[in-house]
């Protein structure tokens, strides 16, 4: 960079321009939930476009573990792709999504689950007691849809690049729960157990299998 030509910042907010810090007589960059932008060498190219030209975009890691592991995979768009899984009881669909706005990789885990009418407000009970048995990650229930959905995110904040273990832990975290806790889930829906019993059920079968 040369050194006798100073940040230009782009930024018409009064209040951001006169709260940059100076150094030497020149603006420096300071974290702000503004959309603040530097000029650099007079190229045009901002400090955010630096930033992702820099990072790698995770989802080439997940590509590469679903190829080592022969599973179906398909890049839906630049920022999504889903994999298929074969669990225990079924197919699972795992879309990670790499949201740039957040540096944050999420993942969708989930299975189909019709549930009839008349047990909708079990499996609906069901849901927020199997998240407080969780550290990490949550269900959600889709029941127009009939999808169970397990959420959780990896944060790469500040240009981490995402690892091969990241993303295997990641998904390991994700088919764990979803194998966990799916006879519940199934338990609610079609045998008409209520919640309680549910959990309850899967969790001796989890302490007798430990």
């Amino acid at each position: 960079m040369n050194g006798s030509r100073p940040f230009k910042y782009l930024t018409s907010d009064p209040v951001l321009a006169a709260t940059q810090p100076i150094v030497g007589g020149v603006p420096q960059c300071r974290p702000t939930s503004g959309f603040v932008h530097a000029s650099i060498g007079g190229e045009g190219m901002t400090l955010i476009d630096i930033s992702k030209v820099q990072r790698g975009n995770p989802l080439e890691v997940v590509e590469r573990m679903a190829t080592t592991h022969l599973w179906s995979c398909e890049r839906a768009c630049e920022d999504e792709v889903t994999i298929v899984v074969r669990g225990k009881w079924g197919d699972y669909q795992v879309s990670f999504t790499w949201m740039h706005d957040m540096e944050a990789l999420h993942l969708a885990c989930s299975f189909e689950l019709k549930v009839p009418e008349r047990n909708k407000a079990e499996v609906q009970h069901l849901v927020p007691m199997i998240n407080a048995q969780m550290w990490a990650g949550h269900f959600d229930l889709w029941p127009t849809d009939g999808l169970v959905m397990f959420r959780h995110t990896l944060l790469l904040s500040g240009g981490v690049e995402a690892s091969d273990r990241q993303c295997e832990v990641l998904l390991s975290a994700a088919l764990d729960a979803c194998e966990q806790y799916y006879s519940a889930f199934q338990l609610a829906a079609w045998a008409g157990v209520g919640a309680h019993e549910a959990l309850a059920a899967v969790m001796f079968e989890t302490a007798g299998e430990a």
